[in-house]
């Protein structure tokens, strides 16, 4: 492996020269893309993002947070496991490779991943942070989209306005925190201490004062958030509520098999089921990937029982199976949340000092973005953009372009669309299908598990005993 990559195959691009690729957006997905685009040769890139520098999830880098996927789902390892841009190779290039081994991690912390991707970044050519894409046209003359960015400073206003041409487009542009429409105008009002997990670190201190907190949404993030709290707070005086919709504090499907759902096999026999299907499957998924992981339950309990050693209970109360049916301020500095278990249907008012939103995220609608798209795209029956397999929006004939989207279809491609543990293989297979050759050797069968009856091509026969040769005697 070597420390320092070779440099950019293409240092003095002309304005008007297309592109091969240009990305929108610079988030994992993006970023394993460009990792895995910049050894061939043949590829013009270009990738952009608003933000000013990478940043992932930087409100719940809680410290001891680790990912839910091991440390082989970085960037490139599992469609090239050689590359400069590997998570072990961040590790040696620090001279940390024996201490990580040493420590015997298989799930790293959040924090250390946030670093590994911020270093991708900083070796890594042809990423353009500070860039605003404001718009996406097809220009039929050319044959090329146009690009439209603003280029922004460091205090975010707009520097100057530029257009790059491109044959090949690849969306990444994440998702973007959800709040329920009883608590948005409480979000939205000044001073009211009302905040979205997404935002949670940066509002710590605040938290922690705070006479009583309320944290809302029992998934993963909740329970972290729900867990920092717990520990930081006064024995006996915790004042914490911890709700949300679901039934149970559910731990998260971790089983070896039910890990086989966030393979390319299940991925592929997704695609191919009806659309009624697909839609019923996500939705009775969640807990593949909105549960809680179980070594989070269990700290949660051993802080809970640890404050019962000395008599009493802590002061926290922990509900599910509660929505906020409504929320309004009491006087300036409290808020009154109106809440309604769906099973027991009874209904309940909680005054508290603050409250964090866990409520999850959102795919970022494309449609402001694809404006100038929207004549060519084909659509679902729910208006979504219909994705193929090999995750290209099919648009009309003649765009001879293809626009790549990443985690931003999993209405198509199921829950592993927004896996971290799949990013590799799908940068891999757009770049296959990009380039119109095996750039990247996939495998033809990645799970154990036989998802359907109709066997498919991709999967390979099952290896057939060699035949034996029989022993001579010699004698």
């Amino acid at each position: 492996m070597n420390p320092t990559p070779a440099p950019h195959p293409h240092p003095h691009h002309e304005p008007d020269t297309p592109r091969d690729l240009v990305g929108i957006g610079i988030g994992p997905a993006n970023l394993s893309l460009a990792a895995l685009a910049h050894p061939l040769g043949e590829l013009d890139t270009a990738f952009y993002e608003q933000r000013p520098a990478f940043g992932w999830h930087s409100g719940l880098l809680i410290e001891g947070a680790t990912l839910q996927v091991p440390f082989l789902a970085d960037l490139v390892t599992l469609a090239d496991p050689t590359s400069d841009w590997s998570f072990l190779n961040w590790l040696k290039t620090r001279e940390r490779l024996f201490p990580f081994y040493f420590a015997e991690r298989f799930h790293i912390q959040r924090t250390e991943y946030d670093a590994y991707c911020r270093w991708v970044c900083e070796t890594l050519p042809g990423l353009h942070f500070g860039h605003q894409v404001d718009a996406v046209r097809w220009n039929p003359e050319r044959d090329v989209f146009e690009v439209d960015f603003t280029q922004l400073d460091t205090d975010g206003e707009a520097e100057a306005l530029g257009r790059t041409y491109t044959k090949n487009i690849a969306l990444g542009i994440g998702t973007e925190p959800h709040v329920p429409e009883p608590l948005k105008p409480l979000v939205q009002a000044p001073g009211v201490p009302v905040v979205h997990a997404a935002d949670y670190l940066d509002h710590r201190a605040a938290l922690l004062t705070a006479e009583h907190v309320t944290v809302v949404g029992i998934g993963q993030s909740g329970a972290e958030i729900f867990l920092d709290l717990l520990r930081n707070r006064p024995a006996g005086r915790e004042k914490i509520h911890w709700l949300g919709r679901t039934e149970a504090f559910a731990p998260m499907e971790y089983s070896k098999l039910g890990l086989e759902h966030f393979t390319p096999d299940h991925t592929r026999y997704f695609h191919a089921l009806p659309e009624p299907t697909r839609d019923r499957l996500v939705a009775g998924q969640w807990q593949l990937h909105k549960g809680i992981d179980t070594a989070t339950i269990a700290a949660i309990h051993d802080e809970l029982y640890r404050r019962t050693l000395h008599g009493g209970w802590p002061d926290a109360v922990l509900t599910p199976g509660v929505h906020v049916r409504t929320a309004g301020r009491v006087a300036t500095t409290r808020i009154e949340l109106h809440l309604e278990h769906g099973t027991q249907d009874s209904r309940s008012r909680l005054t508290t000092d603050a409250v964090v939103l866990a409520t999850g995220y959102r795919e970022r609608p494309l449609d402001r973005l694809l404006a100038g798209l929207d004549p060519y795209m084909r659509r679902d029956s729910r208006e979504r953009p219909r994705i193929d397999e090999d995750h290209r929006l099919l648009l009309d004939p003649s765009v001879t372009g293809t626009v790549y989207v990443q985690n931003a279809e999993t209405h198509t491609h199921g829950v592993g669309a927004t896996d971290l543990g799949l990013t590799a293989w799908r940068s891999a297979l757009i770049l296959n299908s990009l380039t119109g050759r095996e750039a990247y050797a996939l495998p033809r069968r990645t799970a154990f598990t036989t998802f359907g009856l109709t066997r498919r091509q991709q999967v390979p026969p099952p290896r057939e005993a060699p035949a034996l040769t029989p022993l001579v005697d010699r004698r």
